[in-house]
């Protein structure tokens, strides 16, 4: 009993010395000025006298004389580890802050100035500080020599060509489309040959439809005058003559004539005009008068009427292909080529193009050949497959559409022209020993440069100054994020400082390693989500200089991932889901492709013949930028647990009711699950009208009170109206507190397994602070009366604390203790009845009953370290008295019934 009661006076006595140092540590007198080791010591020595002056009053003086002689072992041990590792370490501790700053500037400094390590002395252009000799012999390469050999070689080397698909589709359906002209103006002429040929040859067929109208008149007079003459004589004459010759028998042949037309205007006669010597004529009038013999006058007149009908139908299709040609300046049809085939020819023809050309376009025609060869090649084809009296038109349909369809395999052709350079050899040069490479003055060359190289002589060193320079800018940034850090809400711990030197050196370490898209949208996005838009705005212009001087890089490039973190950073805090973070990700990338498109833009660089290179390199920083953002989004919530973060999603997530850990609470304790939603409710009001962290109280109300899952029945409001425990069972005050106690121990316990993060575990013990539990507490001092054996220990009935330390955890403490009065009053309001309304007591009773919890809660001192003022009391006790005035509103006093009338509808 002793020893436990001695573990309970030291608990208390640790617990005040650790408020006492955070009071002191707040105000500044620890840590920050020369007296801050006289308090600590002070501290000290006050907590030692007190742990003394109890075990004096303890009669067991072997137990005594054995802990004194263990804590002096203990003591001699620990001074003689501290002289050789305690002490620097403890130096290290308390300078942690300092150390970090130092390693961020160390390592920023080595990383943006990592090409200051191994420069030369000695640079091309400038001149020589003394006279250099060859130390041995030895064949060294002339690389700028070796490279123009190979260049020259890569560029001679023969180009490798392809089949241009889409050229080849693009000829085929030029081809296809005069192909189908060609047939609509056929279909209109109608079939030819129109007739039997054996009746009417097919040249007289041909004559027959193209001829003039006044040939063909003239040939008409001719036919209707032969009818006239003897049958008999024509058979003589048709059999003894030809055709062509057809004349009456014993008579000379007379000329054909036609007369002109009159004219009543003209006073002069035209002559008449002869057809005789027409070849076509008189060999059409003979076999149409051989027709007329071998048939009837009737059936002479039918042909005549399909000539006449067939003649007409030829016009109109010469006149669709005069049309045609005055649409298409480049028609290759004529009147003579395309009409004069007959039908067998021109189906033989389309069948000999398509070959033809099918055979060309795999053969390959390429850029700049000379016309007369192509014109050779294709007279060489259209011989075999093309009719020879369709041969001029199949040339010229074929002209018309073809074109170069082979063009440059720019792969192929590169790995040709690599493999012809890697096949050319180095170019050695022998240096003797003791030659002079270059004398004292002379500018170094290129070349002088090499054999230097070659044989280590060009001195490489660090540039220190340069980096000190460096080193210099990287500390004032530093002091400046220091500043800002300071004037920010968000405080940071040693390891958030860590995080964000982790994300600032991915920038540059990405752009060292030799890749341009390196990680800004990641560090804004991050930055932005685990810090606020302060922060990480404030990281990403720093670093925005720092790279612009120390790095080689464009600035097109670095204003593009400037955006991008700017934008990240901005709004990534605002939202409240992944899938906001991933849309949020694809706008970093439009703006990162946008703005290094514009800086092009301005600069001009995309009106010239590189404008593909720009839209390409546009699109793989927009990319970038999508792809670091899906790399953070996949980083993040491994980031938010090994450096013990929250952020609004995490908290968000954390407070959703099908968490195992609130479902458990829901179904285990449902009495202190609705007391939680209650508290977390009045919260959440108070703590968005002072503007903390709402999800953090949100979430943190959820958890503070999962410890008394250990003893569900061991608290009033999950008894259900059932027996107390306490007063069936325990019937020991002091027992009864130790289990209210324990549901804070009980609480860590499971937040540490369930991996809760650090500032929701924080609301477990600093909810109930060091209260006193007044009820047991009051139990035990009227036993004590009873009994003067008893001695009240006023620790054994207080909470172990700590006490709230930070705005958010004050005011769940305040809204914990008030909703349980509220509560109280609720159920005393109903127990009055009717006499006084809600609204009564809420304005007269609650806000004062409120006020007075919240002025005991600051003058017990549970509040000191929290943040909070003493003015926001009376405030935050309004806010509670709303928002239960919102749950318990005035409800409508609906009427009795009368008795009888309840029996009558009954």
């Amino acid at each position: 009993m002793k020893m436990h009661k001695f573990l309970q006076f030291l608990n208390q006595q640790l617990t005040h010395w650790r408020r006492q140092y955070k009071t002191l540590r707040r105000k500044g007198k620890l840590m920050r000025s020369p007296k801050g080791k006289i308090h600590r010591r002070e501290l000290l020595r006050t907590m030692l006298k007190n742990v003394f002056l109890f075990l004096s009053k303890t009669n067991e003086k072997s137990k005594r004389q054995k802990q004194e002689r263990a804590l002096r072992s203990k003591a001699k041990s620990v001074k003689t580890k501290s002289s050789i590792y305690a002490v620097p370490l403890d130096w290290a501790y308390k300078q942690r802050y300092s150390v970090i700053l130092a390693i961020a500037v160390v390592s920023l400094t080595g990383i943006t100035g990592h090409k200051l390590y191994n420069q030369t002395q000695l640079q091309v252009g400038h001149p020589a500080p003394q006279t250099i000799t060859a130390p041995y012999t030895a064949s060294i390469e002339d690389q700028k020599k070796t490279e123009a050999e190979r260049k020259a070689v890569s560029q001679s080397s023969l180009q490798v060509l392809m089949l241009d698909a889409q050229m080849n589709q693009q000829i085929n359906e030029n081809l296809q489309q005069l192909l189908d002209d060609g047939n609509e103006i056929r279909a209109v002429a109608g079939a030819f040959p129109f007739f039997d040929p054996v009746v009417l040859s097919i040249s007289t067929q041909r004559y027959l439809r193209s001829c003039p109208d006044l040939e063909w008149q003239a040939l008409l007079a001719a036919v209707e005058n032969n009818k006239n003459q003897p049958k008999k004589a024509i058979r003589q004459t048709t059999a003894s003559s030809p055709p062509s010759s057809i004349a009456a028998p014993n008579q000379k042949r007379q000329p054909h004539t036609i007369p002109p037309k009159s004219d009543s205007q003209s006073p002069e006669k035209t002559e008449p005009v002869d057809f005789s010597q027409n070849t076509d004529f008189t060999q059409a009038e003979a076999e149409l008068e051989s027709f007329h013999f071998k048939t009837s006058e009737k059936s002479l007149s039918l042909l005549i009427a399909q000539i006449s009908q067939t003649r007409q139908r030829y016009t109109q299709a010469t006149t669709k292909l005069l049309q045609l040609e005055t649409v298409s300046p480049a028609a290759v049809y004529e009147e003579s080529l395309l009409l004069d085939l007959s039908d067998v020819e021109w189906e033989k023809t389309q069948i000999g193009i398509h070959q033809s050309i099918e055979r060309i376009l795999t053969q390959g025609i390429p850029q700049g050949l000379p016309k007369n060869i192509l014109q050779d090649a294709v007279s060489l084809q259209l011989q075999t497959f093309v009719p020879e009296s369709a041969e001029t038109l199949a040339k010229n349909l074929l002209l018309a559409v073809l074109k170069p369809n082979l063009q440059k395999d720019e792969e192929q052709t590169r790995q040709n022209a690599q493999k012809a350079a890697a096949d050319v050899p180095r170019a050695m040069v022998k240096v003797r020993h003791g030659e002079v490479i270059v004398k004292k003055g002379e500018q170094i060359t290129a070349w002088n440069f090499e054999v230097l190289e070659h044989y280590h002589l060009i001195r490489r060193e660090i540039k220190w100054q340069e980096l000190v320079k460096l080193g210099g800018i990287i500390a004032i940034a530093i002091g400046i994020f220091v500043w800002v850090e300071r004037h920010i809400d968000y405080e940071l711990r040693q390891r958030d400082r860590l995080l964000v030197l982790l994300l600032t050196l991915s920038v540059p370490g990405v752009i060292v390693i030799g890749l341009p898209y390196t990680t800004w949208s990641a560090l804004g996005l991050l930055l932005g989500s685990f810090y606020g838009p302060t922060l990480g705005l404030t990281v990403v212009g720093l670093l925005w200089p720092i790279l612009g001087i120390s790095l080689d890089m464009s600035k097109a490039a670095l204003l593009a991932g400037v955006g991008g973190g700017i934008l990240g950073s901005y709004i990534a805090q605002r939202l409240r889901s992944r899938e906001e973070l991933a849309l949020l990700g694809v706008a970093i990338a439009l703006t990162q492709g946008g703005i290094y498109l514009l800086v092009k833009i301005l600069i001009g660089q995309v009106f010239g013949s590189t404008w593909y290179i720009v839209l390409q390199e546009a699109g793989l920083f927009a990319l970038s930028g999508l792809g670091w953002s899906v790399i953070a989004l996949g980083l993040s919530p491994y980031l938010e647990k090994v450096f013990d973060l929250v952020t609004p999603i995490r908290l968000a997530e954390l407070a959703n009711p099908n968490r195992p850990l609130l479902k458990r609470l829901a179904t285990e304790t449902p009495g202190t699950f609705q007391h939680t939603l209650l508290v977390a409710t009045l919260a959440e009001a108070a703590a968005k009208k002072l503007g903390c962290n709402v999800e953090l109280v949100r979430a943190g109300t959820l958890y503070h009170d999962i410890g008394k899952m250990h003893d569900p029945l061991g608290f009033i409001e999950n008894q259900m109206g059932g027996p107390n425990k306490h007063d069936t069972e325990i019937k020991d005050p002091w027992k009864s507190a130790e289990i209210i106690k324990k549901h804070v121990t009980e609480g860590l316990v499971m937040a540490r397994k369930h991996l809760l993060p650090t500032a929701i575990q924080a609301f477990i013990p600093e909810h109930q602070g060091t209260m006193l539990i007044a009820y047991f507490h009051h139990q035990a001092q009227q036993m004590a009366h009873s009994d003067p054996s008893l001695t009240v220990d006023d620790a054994d009935f207080r909470y172990d604390g700590p006490i709230p330390q930070s705005r958010e955890t004050g005011i769940v403490m305040l809204a914990d203790s008030c909703e349980a009065a509220l509560r109280s009053l609720q159920v005393s309001a109903k127990s009055v009845g009717e006499k006084r309304s809600l609204k009564d007591v809420s304005s007269e009773q609650a806000l004062t009953m409120l006020n007075n919890i919240l002025r005991a809660k600051w003058q017990d001192n549970q509040l000191v370290d929290s943040g909070l003022k003493r003015e926001e009391m009376s405030q935050i006790a309004q806010i509670f008295v709303d928002v239960w005035q919102q749950f318990h509103h005035k409800r409508i006093a609906y009427p009795k019934l009368k008795a009888s009338s309840t029996a009558r509808n009954s």
